[in-house]
């Protein structure tokens, strides 16, 4: 399927829709001189260079025309600097000629300064990162030339002083019509404006870097804020580049983002949904990875793309054909024709070499009408069909039942994770410690108006990604929150984010001796009168890749608990049990430190966790990450071997193909048997590769786990005896029998209702009862049950349970049950329970059972 019919779990679409529109402009008089004059120049060049007998040097002078014309069509600037340069390094290269006192006559070696461009290094080219292009058209389209002596390249060389005095008068004279147009649908769009009249962020595409830099000027006067438009190109570096990211991201005042193709392949822009599309690129490819850097998951507007085509100009003819073709099809089979535009062929050929068509024979209407027809034949309705259904994402399909085994997967995950809650709370006390400033601007999302100095630093000393910003428009915890409409959106902080890791760093540098040391903490849900032992576990899962120092790559990291008991017992204490103790108070600590300490607390506490750990947890961690890892790795070889296979089948092929052209004195091949051969065994080697790194991959092992802290677990029960109150073994035993029979009166009511109930309160994970449909056809219940006698008033919620029914308000369940002796006289479910989440500090709180039983009713 492709992206336009994946669904989410509700069911509704993963992507929004897309929309483009094509917008003509008619070239001035002095524009359309300049045009005509320059597109002369191409065309008479290209004839020219038909003519060598040098493959390689033929298409190397063609790329450079190529590349001529398609800054003819950027903009004034970009064909007047790109004119001006080649007229100055020719001149060089002729005065260099004739100090080597050579004749007029006599032939000139470009060999030594030009590179050979086949045409299969031209089709490499198109898909090529955007620096590399660049650069390679900066090496050529500067200095290849048909011209074969100095004579030649005199004649040269006066045209070109002619088009560009053409140039520089259009250029001096501002008018640019196609500006024109950019500068309408800045100003005049409905769509480029919210609700409140403020200007939406916005893409513009170029792809030459003097159009960029005329935009950036343009753009910048135009809407009276040149520090609100940034640019990223193949020329900048990796820092300057996630800056100015970054920056059009998250910061409001920055509006426009100017770029070429460095910005349409490998970066996320979803926080804009409207681009313009200032140059159209000769790869239809590179027009299909620009769209997909707004259309992205997380993205919720529709996606708007404006094409700029110049009427009236042969190569604009073609591309206003193939674009109202295009938004044609798009009406009947929808936004997915997008995902396929790298893939059209044109009569067997790519885009460039119709459009160069167009240039060299434009003039005659039956060339006209050939290209025409070829466009249409491309974009046939039955043919977009079958490239749909051949290059969707996927075209395997899972079963219901796995289906409903990864959702039910999601909503445990879902259940029990750190995210928002816990990561939120941590964050905005540390960041308030560091030094940091956060105001809350909507439910849940906050502006950090400043990032302190400190954090910013650490994030230079131990980042990897994004740099750190001074401020952020907008920060939330919740992904759902991520991009609310009509708000700014916002930056998602989880582990992994720059932000949140430079903050956790500088926590732990300043109090992780605090976690060695150890704490005392009191568990108030227990009433038994032995102190336990809760130790802090790290464990890693590697693989066999190997990082630049040599060693081997940490996959998985967790921080894993266990509780060792006065007997001598260990158990496993859940995934995150500290959530539901609490420090003591000083009058709870005086009596602690006049308890006899127990002589099993001496006893190798970390060495019995450590046994525990590498007989129970360590083989848990790591079959979870080997199954995941080796799965996608196996589905990965699987992709790779078939795709690197084909290729290598064709290179053989071809290989000796040609090797029989050349036995048959077929010499002037574009490319001879010889790279054919190189290529078969390049792609063998790469093969080779891959299937070596993924083998490496899925080699997974653990490594030993290591005791990072440790905790004292004072029971409630104990403290009350130290105290001077009754013992607590008794009132223990009896909220244990009430607790049972709470558990089984759910568990029937459960199972009356059709479902499919679990006990799963030693998991500790947040709720004692995962309860399923048989059928599928209803998500999980997470059911917190609460056992009451009858004449109890209040009902003790820890933070956990709450921050758990928090995470999946829809799918938690707090099961109230009144007991008397044996039996369970009444059960209320009560959904939705809890409206926030408790303060940092709190461990527990206590609800008025009449309130809770007012908003339930029966099991249901």
């Amino acid at each position: 399927m492709v992206k336009e019919d994946l669904l989410k779990f509700d069911g509704r679409p993963l992507f929004p829709e897309r929309k483009a529109y094509t917008v003509e402009y008619e070239l001035s008089d002095g524009e359309a001189d300049l045009y005509q004059r320059v597109t002369e120049y191409v065309r008479d060049e290209f004839n020219r260079a038909e003519k060598l007998a040098n493959d390689g040097r033929k298409g190397t002078v063609g790329f450079a025309l190529t590349v001529l014309q398609r800054r003819l069509a950027s903009s004034p600037e970009a064909i007047y600097q790109s004119l001006r340069r080649r007229r100055e390094r020719l001149e060089k290269r002729c005065r260099e000629e004739e100090l080597l006192k050579r004749g007029a006559e006599v032939r000139i070696d470009w060999h030594k300064d030009v590179p050979s461009l086949s045409e299969d290094d031209l089709e490499d080219l198109e898909d090529a990162p955007d620096e590399e292009v660049e650069n390679t058209e900066d090496r050529v389209v500067d200095l290849a030339s048909a011209a074969q002596t100095i004579a030649e390249l005199k004649a040269e060389i006066a045209i070109l002083k002619d088009l560009e005095q053409v140039a520089l008068r259009v250029r001096q004279s501002r008018t640019d019509r196609k500006w024109d147009e950019l500068s309408s649908l800045l100003q005049n769009q409905t769509e480029m404006f919210d609700a409140h009249g403020h200007r939406r962020k916005l893409i513009v595409f170029t792809e030459h870097r003097d159009t960029l830099n005329y935009l950036h000027d343009r753009i910048g006067s135009l809407i009276g804020k040149p520090e609100s438009v940034v640019t990223i190109h193949g020329g900048m570096g990796r820092e300057e580049r996630k800056k100015n990211e970054s920056l059009f991201t998250q910061d409001k005042d920055t509006e426009v983002l100017i770029a070429t193709d460095a910005a349409g392949e490998g970066i996320n822009l979803q926080r804009a949904h409207l681009m313009v599309n200032y140059d159209l690129p000769w790869n239809p490819n590179r027009l299909e990875q620009r769209f997909g850097r707004i259309h992205r998951i997380g993205q919720t507007e529709v996606c708007h793309c404006w094409n700029l085509v110049a009427s009236k100009t042969r190569e604009g003819d073609v591309y206003r054909r193939l674009l109202e073709k295009l938004e044609e099809e798009r009406k009947a089979l929808g936004g997915k024709v997008f995902d396929i535009l790298g893939k059209l062929l044109f009569g067997d050929k790519p885009l460039r070499h119709l459009l160069m068509e167009a240039i060299r024979y434009g003039d005659r209407p039956e060339v006209r009408a050939k290209l025409n027809q070829v466009v249409d034949n491309a974009l046939d309705r039955d043919k977009l069909r079958d490239l749909i259904e051949e290059h969707a994402l996927a075209h395997d399909s899972m079963d219901a039942s796995r289906v409903r085994e990864i959702r039910e997967d999601m909503e445990r995950a879902e259940a029990r994770r750190l995210q928002p809650h816990f990561v939120a709370a941590f964050f905005n006390e540390s960041f308030k410690r560091l030094g940091g400033t956060l105001r809350e601007r909507e439910p849940k999302r906050y502006e950090a108006t400043h990032v302190p100095a400190v954090i910013r630093n650490r994030d230079r000393i131990i980042g990897m990604r994004d740099p750190v910003l001074t401020r952020y428009e907008r920060l939330t915890f919740e992904k759902e929150l991520i991009s609310v409409p009509g708000k700014p959106l916002a930056e998602f902080i989880c582990p992994g984010h720059p932000l949140l890791d430079a903050t956790i760093d500088l926590i732990l540098e300043r109090h992780r001796d605090l976690l060695r040391q150890g704490a005392i903490l009191v568990d108030e849900n227990s009433m038994d009168e032995d102190v336990r032992a809760l130790v802090y576990l790290e464990h890693s899962i590697q693989d066999a890749r190997t990082d630049r120092s040599g060693n081997r790559r940490v996959v998985s990291r967790q921080v894993q608990f266990a509780e060792v008991t006065a007997s001598g017992d260990v158990r496993g204490a859940g995934y995150a049990p500290y959530l539901d103790y609490r420090p003591p108070t000083e009058s709870e600590l005086a009596l602690i430190r006049h308890m006899e300490e127990p002589g099993w607390l001496r006893d190798e506490i970390e060495s019995r966790a450590l046994d525990y750990a590498v007989r129970n947890l360590v083989p848990s961690h790591l079959q979870e990450v080997k199954s995941r890892k080796e799965q996608m790795a196996d589905k990965t070889m699987a992709a790779v071997k078939e795709r690197l296979t084909t290729e290598i089948s064709y290179w053989d092929h071809r290989a000796e193909q040609l090797k029989q052209q050349e036995l048959a004195g077929k010499v002037n091949a574009k490319i001879n048997s010889g790279k054919a051969r190189q290529r078969a065994d390049e792609l063998t080697m790469r093969l080779q590769k891959r299937m070596e790194d993924l083998q490496q991959e899925r080699r997974i092992s653990p490594l030993p786990p290591n005791v990072i802290g440790g905790a004292l677990i004072v029971p409630a029960g104990l403290l009350m005896r130290l105290n001077g109150g009754q013992p607590a073994t008794v009132q223990a035993k009896e909220t244990k029998r009430v607790e049972m029979v709470a558990m089984r009166a759910v568990i029937a009511a459960e199972q009356g209702l059709g479902f499919e109930p679990r006990d799963v309160a030693a998991d500790k994970c947040g709720y004692d009862i995962e309860s399923r449909d048989p059928a599928g056809e209803s998500r999980l219940r997470f059911i917190e049950v609460k056992g009451r006698v009858q004449g109890v008033d209040t009902v003790t919620v820890t933070k956990n349970e709450i921050l758990t029914a928090l995470n999946k308000p829809d799918q938690f369940i707090l099961a109230i049950v009144q007991v008397n002796g044996e039996q369970a006289v009444d059960i209320t479910y009560v959904r939705e329970p809890f409206g926030r989440e408790p303060d940092f500090g709190v461990t527990s709180v206590n609800y008025r059972l009449s309130e809770l039983l007012s908003r339930g009713g029966p099991p249901r």
